[in-house]
Parts: structure tokens; sequence; C-alpha cells
């Protein structure tokens, strides 16, 4: 059967491999990190677009019948232009994120965080708005969690006093959801629900892709229901630091990372 195909500007993007993997066991994965040109979020728009067009061609070397675009900044500056260009099914992390957290809010206020490049762009706050015009949406960027992650820095009172002053503006504007808008972020879930309480809802976009992927495939098949799967991963760049980093992403070993050139 064929694989489903998820590409990332680099690492992130295997927290939404990982929520493909738990809810869809049978299926194939092929991983594209795209770590030689991380990252993307300082990139033009124009550059964007034609990363993601290359990433496109190599997954689809691999046959793939759906792509998952695991990067916020592609899925908000260049997601409307790459899906006109494919016939195969394109599904990015905003519209899946921007959709729960819609129906997740009470009171109409809902966060968003993410990188520069992710908060610039509006893309959460102008999907927010199309779903509910009444949702208030407050968006910052918090530039350290990426790092963090990457440093495996997720637990501590440096990564906490960062936490909170990143998190002030979100609690005394007293949102109730609050969108995790990087794939890096929900490695520090834990800290980020200390920081604003067991009250606040927050939306993990990998879980809300997976199952939009898996809607998808179900009504358009096919949906592999019953076979071993086989998860492939592939990189342009430093497969070693790759490999070092995904263990703590995916929470198992990743071997045998494939460069591409």
């Amino acid at each position: 059967m064929r694989p489903i195909g998820v590409f990332d500007s680099g690492v992130g993007g295997l927290t939404v491999a990982k929520e493909l993997i738990r809810q869809l066991p049978y299926e194939d994965i092929v991983y594209f990190g795209d770590i030689a040109r991380v990252p993307y979020g300082i990139k033009s728009k124009e550059t964007v677009i034609r990363f993601s067009i290359e990433n496109i061609l190599f997954l689809l070397k691999a046959q793939v019948k759906l792509i998952c675009v695991a990067c916020n900044t592609v899925s908000s500056v260049a997601l409307p232009v790459i899906k006109n260009h494919f016939k195969v099914p394109i599904v990015g992390v905003i519209n899946p994120g921007a959709r729960e957290a819609v129906y997740a809010t009470q009171n109409k206020r809902v966060g968003v965080i993410g990188t520069r490049g992710t908060i610039a762009s509006r893309a959460y706050e102008n999907e927010i708005k199309q779903l509910d015009p009444q949702v208030k949406v407050m968006a910052l960027s918090c530039p350290l969690f990426v790092p963090f992650v990457e440093e495996g820095w997720v637990e501590g009172e440096v990564v906490l006093r960062v936490a909170r002053e990143y998190l002030k503006p979100l609690k005394d504007s007293r949102v109730d959801t609050v969108i995790l808008g990087c794939t890096h972020y929900p490695i520090l879930k834990p800290v980020i629900r200390q920081v604003l309480g067991e009250n606040v809802t927050l939306i993990d976009s990998a879980k809300q892709v997976a199952m939009e992927v898996k809607k998808i495939l179900a009504q358009e098949g096919p949906l592999n229901k019953s076979r071993h799967s086989k998860h492939e991963f592939y990189v342009s760049d430093n497969p070693e630091w790759f490999s070092s980093l995904a263990q703590r992403f995916l929470g198992q070993p990743v071997r045998n990372v494939k460069k591409v050139k």
C-alpha cells in the first residue's frame, strides 16, 4: 500500500509523525526533514513555496497517497499555492488547529503561540476569524521555545521563567484556549500547562492533523487496517543530529536515517 508523506523544515514535524503513528498504526510513513535549509521562518514567501514544491516532489517519488505539511511556516504562507500545484491531498497544520480551538473555547478568547514567522503571517488569526468572527485572538511569538526543545531543556527553573514571561499576556487576557502553533511546542506542554493552569485548553495541532488525515483516508481511501507498518526518515543534511533529536520527539529511537541530495 502507498505511504503517507510528511515533511517539515527540520525535526519539529516529528510530533505530527508521532500522532500519525499513534492514530494510524498500520500506515506506512515517509518523513522528510529539510535540515540543510532550516529555518523556513526567516525566508521569503517565494523561497518557502519553492522549497515546499521541491519537498513534495521528493515525497511523490515514494508514491505517497497523501502529504502532511508538518510545518507551520509552510502551512501559513505557502499552502494555498502548493495545493493548486498537485492532485494528491495535502493537509496543513493551521486549519485543523484553528477549527479545534474555535470548537473548544467557551469565552471566545483564544491564544496562539508560535515562531515569529508564523505569528507575523497572522494565519491562525485569519483562519479563526473566518470560522467565528466573534472570537478574540491574542497571538504571541515564543522564539526561545524551539532551541530549548532542541537542546533538551524541557523542564527546570530557566524554562519555567521564560515561559512565565512569554505567556503572561495570555494569562492577563484570560484566554481559555491556546493553540500550540509550532510543532516543537507539544514537547513543552507540561511547562506551558503549569504556567497557564489546568483550566486552559491546549490545542496540539499534531493531534488535529492526524485526525484530519484519518478522516480523509477513511473517505477517499485507501486506509490500511491490518498489517505491519514501515516508517522511513530522510533528511537533506546531518542525519546523525536528526537521529539524536528524533528520540525526544517520537519517544523511540530512529535508526537508518537517510541523507538525500
